[in-house]
């Protein structure tokens, strides 16, 4: 048996997931929403007994817990079994991802004690990116104060990155290590990676997953002297600020809407804010497709996923027209289709493969799992 329980712990939310890793086949999932709010459940602990409750037929035969964890910091890269030690190194990480370790870290504590007789595996969002080219990890700053305070690109979306890299190229039939890739994964959270060979060798999200593509309430990509600017003029404090760039920016901020199916009716309803939010999104994505042409050299394979780049065929539509002259066409019919699996929607005269391929971060993360107890014997 290779079932695995992996939990996903937001602050306000625990998604999670029963896997069967070898067959790769979803027993259950679900999600445990308002945690702390009126109307929800109390806290970590009530939401995992309501999960315990959910999947009271489903625990049987569990080799193993996987924690997503949102920032392994530079030493933390591959899937470690949870202990003290590491749950101490995970708190010291937590000013690198305030928003998202110290609610990781709760969902840990939670299930430890709820399933003390398992072993729990923290499976890092930032893993796949940690040996990227040091031209493209390193910041131009002061060098002696990124040293000391470990400020690097460290990246994030690793394990669907990783996963959709791979799936495209067994999709195709080809070596993994033939491929140059773009892999543009799109949900609320979003970024971009270019892959060599297996291997990325960029990606849009830094230092935190602030950075890069447009999200659905997180800015990406801004002046720095923005904030600054903000805490001079118009005296905002540190915190105001970064929480304004990741709880009221994006989508959010400029269209008043995370969710593109809504943005779309507005849009066709003439509403000007929501059409903004939409060029902009769709020209930052532009950008970085054009930079990770040019990191390439060109690029054999271009693959959407999460639930954006997954369901909306406008805005795959949208990012790749005009560049043909570039290699990369739509086949518009291909790309109006709605499929759940792995599918190509480019046209046969492109040089470049354009896919959809769903990602599954969850079998991927009970895969690491697997690997770590099996290596414990």
């Amino acid at each position: 048996m290779s079932r695995v329980l992996v939990v996903n712990s937001g602050s306000s939310s625990l998604k999670y997931a029963v896997v069967e890793s070898d067959s790769g086949s979803m027993i259950a999932d679900g999600i445990v929403e308002r945690i702390g709010d009126d109307g929800g459940v109390p806290d970590h602990a009530a939401a995992l007994q309501v999960v315990f409750d959910e999947l009271a037929d489903d625990m049987a035969g569990l080799v193993a817990v996987g924690h997503r964890v949102v920032h392994g910091g530079p030493d933390l890269y591959r899937p470690a079994l949870v202990d003290d030690a590491l749950i101490a190194k995970l708190e010291a990480l937590s000013p690198l991802a305030p928003l998202h370790n110290p609610p990781a870290l709760l969902g840990i504590e939670v299930a430890r004690k709820a399933l003390p007789d398992l072993p729990h595996v923290a499976v890092f969002d930032t893993a796949f990116f940690h040996d990227l080219p040091p031209a493209a990890a390193t910041y131009a700053i002061d060098r002696d104060i990124a040293a000391q305070w470990n400020i690097r690109r460290y990246g994030f979306h690793g394990t669907s990155h990783q996963f959709v890299s791979e799936r495209a190229a067994e999709f195709l039939g080809v070596p993994l290590d033939s491929l140059r890739q773009i892999v543009l994964h799109l949900g609320n959270g979003a970024s971009a990676s270019a892959i060599a060979g297996g291997r990325p060798v960029d990606t849009s999200m830094g230092l935190t997953p602030m950075e890069g593509l447009v999200m659905g309430t997180r800015s990406g990509d801004i002046d720095p002297g923005i904030i600054t600017y903000l805490s001079r003029t118009a005296e905002m404090s540190v915190e105001d600020i970064e929480s304004m760039l990741n709880r009221r920016s994006g989508m959010l901020g400029l269209g008043g809407e995370i969710d593109f199916r809504v943005l779309h009716q507005r849009i066709e309803s003439g509403d000007p804010a929501a059409q903004l939010a939409y060029e902009v999104y769709i020209h930052r994505l532009r950008k970085y497709i054009g930079a990770y042409l040019a990191v390439l050299g060109s690029a054999d394979v271009i693959t959407f996923t999460a639930g954006v780049g997954e369901n909306d065929a406008a805005v795959r539509r949208d990012a790749l027209s005009g560049m043909s002259a570039l290699g990369v066409e739509l086949d518009e019919e291909l790309n109006a289709e709605r499929s759940k699996g792995a599918r190509r929607i480019s046209a046969e005269s492109s040089s470049t493969t354009v896919l959809v391929v769903p990602t599954d971060e969850e079998l991927a993360i009970a895969r690491a799992c697997v690997s770590v107890v099996t290596e414990l014997g």
